[in-house]
């Protein structure tokens, strides 16, 4: 059985257009996974809004899980707010297996976001959450919440969203999605 590390954003300082978190509504997220990873026998420890970033990768460091999933919605430089679209998929540069998973999740992601042109996979030597974790590691940016049409794609779409991470992660373990 795969066991998975759930991670949510901890930022809860980014607010949404409408109203709302990216940590709330990642969490959300996070939440209607639940009962497909649970269907689909995929075992998983997730983060607690309370904790630290340096807390949640102890966590994920303290246990031989199979990978790791950070959760995230996308804000454009502020010389850019609200002109920027669509889904990142960020993994560690030189990470075979974070490749691997990042690219069956943006591809099974261009089924779901209304323009999968702008759905790519990122390859990076930065993001700390990548980069300390030992299980292989992805990080999506699921849409940018600065922008009316993404932020609306997010909001509506949360179980939609959720299935489509958790059919993903099957699929990188070459198990059976099921459907709760």
């Amino acid at each position: 059985m795969p066991k998975i590390y759930l991670s949510p954003s901890l930022q809860e300082f980014n607010q949404y257009l409408s109203g709302g978190t990216e940590e709330q509504y990642m969490n959300l997220v996070a939440d209607a996974m639940i009962p497909y990873l649970e269907a689909s026998g995929i075992e998983y420890t997730r983060n607690k809004p309370e904790m630290s970033l340096t807390e949640v990768i102890n966590q994920s460091n303290s246990d031989d899980y199979d990978l790791h999933i950070a959760l995230h919605s996308n804000a454009s430089p502020e010389s850019l707010a609200g002109q920027l679209q669509g889904t990142d998929v960020y993994y560690w540069y030189n990470s075979i297996p974070g490749e691997y998973f990042a690219e069956i999740l943006a591809d099974n992601f261009k089924s779901i976001y209304p323009n999968p042109q702008k759905v790519k996979t990122v390859p990076t030597q930065t993001l700390r959450e990548l980069r300390r974790t030992i299980a292989p590691s992805a990080l999506i940016e699921i849409a940018y919440h600065d922008n009316p049409e993404d932020e609306k794609f997010i909001k509506e779409n949360i179980d939609e969203i959720a299935k489509t991470i958790v059919r993903s992660i099957a699929e990188y373990f070459e198990i059976p999605f099921v459907e709760p």
